[in-house]
């Protein structure tokens, strides 16, 4: 179907200023929304109060209000400029609340407009706990037991007859705002009242606490004509307890069988039929129980999520701009993806790893305790690409912007073996972001991997890549130089910098690069394709990666040209003192005309 001819002007709303749970991955999506509706001849009006946004510059809309984000402003903004309708699943919670406040007041109908992507009736019922639940169960699909209250005292009467520790959320919440875990009456009563403070719609879900279980999210994409296709399978390599946007989280799901990947497939299109959204994106959210395979349904949100971010960078495919070109009436079929120079209607296959990381600034706050849980703390978050988990999850941690060279020990040797010990164990039972070096420092200290999966609940496979890290690092400690020698190139495939080398060996870097050189060991560039490299290409993603195998993979896909060339490095992750409008700044820097050709070196989404 060719784009709506009965639409002309469209209202997009973005996120406003950067909060914990809503950043710059809903600039991303709005920005990429809005211009693909421009490039298909709509009027775009956009309403965002961030001024440092790339979304709100002045060729991203037809008109921009830089206004306060209220429903008395958004009235005033769509009488004034006519809209005919209001596109809501791209500008983040904020975005999704106004559809149903507008809906409610009856704005839709007094001012003649259309609500598109998602309907209010699909998004209330994906946003509130207790309708997404019953529509669940109604339609067969498991969900965690349960109940979903406004009461306080019905609360306290439905808690007696469940068994702690039950899980605490908020409905028409971001970020998990007020949630918590409880295991005991006490803790339920607190964390109950936050939930209720917190929430939209003053109701709060209660669940059973699945804990030690794996949770992945599924990115889909459906188009009018019930075509359905996954972007992307993404596995939290922390298990179910935390908020997933304070998991480390890799893609492709590494852990799934075959049988367990269709099954979360065919729920999350069972998932988005039955809650109703008919067209755009959608995230649906998975739990299963590594000892049966139960998978249940944790949660679905009806728009383009900071996961979608993740999801596009990783794959190549712009779900932004798809969403936003099937809301006004496109199928997957009829779009173009000119990342393969082929229709969009094709579900991505990967041949890397991606890694994210989040970015945490709890050392800036001295009373919030480092422990994370069901409500996100982390500010920004970092993405790394390569061959192999272990390198990847190295870069990731490299780019965090904390010094560290890769996967390094925590601990203080200058202690006796057992209070090392006692720390490590510690640590490992905490779950906060420096766990994931301390169970690499519990490989060092000879602890086994079945009594780390015991206490940190992660799955045995990251477990064991961890453990090769250490065991390679073992090994280079023990035989030292020449035994680099031999293994330089594994070593490199693992994720292990120059530097990092050298400080393992008590060497000069330039022993370990010259090393190198003798064997011709070079990283390099390879690009993001979506279809592991059965089409060619036209994407401008590229990663660095250090393979064994040089003679299968020996090309080098950066196309190099010999012409002037201006670098420009961004800022990396979101942290306190430095977000968007370092963004902001090196988007236009690159976009800036020039006789040389630009390029960006970046590691945040």
């Amino acid at each position: 179907m060719p784009p709506r001819k009965d639409i002309n002007n469209i209202l997009v709303i973005g996120s406003g200023p950067i909060v914990i749970g809503q950043a710059s991955e809903f600039d991303y999506s709005g920005t990429q929304a809005c211009k693909a509706l421009k490039k298909e001849g709509y009027r775009v009006v956009l309403l965002n109060s961030n001024p440092a946004s790339v979304m709100t510059d002045h060729n991203i809309a037809d008109a921009t209000y830089i206004e306060p984000m209220t429903l008395d402003v958004v009235e005033k903004i769509i009488q004034k400029e006519k809209i005919d309708a209001y596109l809501p699943t791209v500008g983040g919670q904020m975005a999704l609340n106004f559809a149903i406040q507008f809906s409610k007041m009856g704005l839709d109908k007094k001012y003649g407009f259309q609500i598109i992507g998602a309907i209010p009736e699909v998004i209330e019922i994906a946003e509130d706990r207790q309708k997404f639940r019953e529509q669940l169960i109604k339609n067969g699909i498991n969900c965690p037991s349960g109940f979903c209250t406004s009461s306080y005292e019905v609360a306290i009467q439905k808690i007696n007859q469940c068994s702690f520790p039950v899980i605490l959320r908020s409905s028409f919440t971001l970020g998990g705002k007020g949630s918590g875990i409880a295991s005991n009456i006490d803790e339920f009563t607190n964390i109950f009242l936050s939930c209720l403070a917190a929430s939209e719609t003053g109701e709060v879900s209660v669940e059973e606490y699945l804990h030690g279980w794996k949770e992945f999210e599924m990115e889909i994409v459906r188009d009018s004509h019930d075509n359905c296709i996954v972007i992307c399978a993404i596995e939290n390599i922390n298990p179910m307890g935390i908020h997933t946007g304070d998991s480390i989280t890799v893609a492709p799901a590494m852990t799934l069988t075959d049988k367990e990947y269709q099954k979360m497939r065919f729920l999350a299109f069972k998932v988005m039929r039955v809650i109703g959204v008919d067209t755009g994106g959608a995230n649906v959210q998975f739990a299963l129980q590594p000892s049966t395979g139960r998978i249940v349904v944790i949660e679905m949100n009806p728009r383009v999520s900071r996961s979608s971010a993740l999801a596009s960078k990783a794959t190549g495919f712009p779900i932004a701009s798809v969403a936003a070109k099937i809301a006004v009436g496109m199928t997957l079929c009829e779009i173009q993806n000119n990342v393969i120079n082929k229709t969009a209607a094709f579900e991505p296959t990967l041949d890397y790893v991606v890694t994210k990381i989040p970015r945490f600034d709890l050392e800036k706050f001295s009373d919030i305790p480092p422990t994370l849980g069901p409500s996100m703390k982390s500010v920004g978050e970092v993405m790394a690409i390569a061959r192999s988990f272990p390198e990847s999850i190295q870069k990731a941690i490299r780019s965090l912007g904390k010094k560290y060279l890769g996967l390094t020990s925590q601990i203080d040797t200058t202690q006796d073996s057992e209070e090392i010990r006692f720390k490590i164990l510690k640590n490992l039972k905490n779950i906060t972001p420096e766990q994931i070096f301390y169970i690499a420092d519990a490989f060092r200290y000879n602890i086994s991997l079945n009594e780390i999966q015991s206490i940190t609940m992660w799955d045995k496979w990251f477990l064991k890549q961890i453990q090769n890290i250490v065991l390679a690092e073992t090994d280079l400690r023990k035989y030292g130089i020449d035994y680099l020698e031999k293994k330089i190139a594994y070593y490199k495939s693992l994720g292990f910098t120059d530097k990092q080398l050298a400080n393992i060996l008590d060497v000069g870097e330039d022993t370990i690069l010259q090393l190198r050189h003798k064997y011709s060991i070079y990283p390099i560039y390879s690009r993001v394709d979506s279809c592991a490299g059965e089409y060619s290409t036209s994407t401008n993603y590229l990663y660095s990666t250090y393979i064994i195998n040089r003679n299968k993979f020996s090309l080098c896909e950066s196309n190099i040209k010999r012409e002037k060339k201006i670098i420009v490095i961004g800022s990396g992750p979101n942290c306190i003192g430095q977000g968007i409008e370092f963004d902001y700044a090196c988007v236009h820097a690159a976009m800036t005309p020039s006789h040389a050709r630009v390029i960006f070196l970046e590691y945040f989404l």
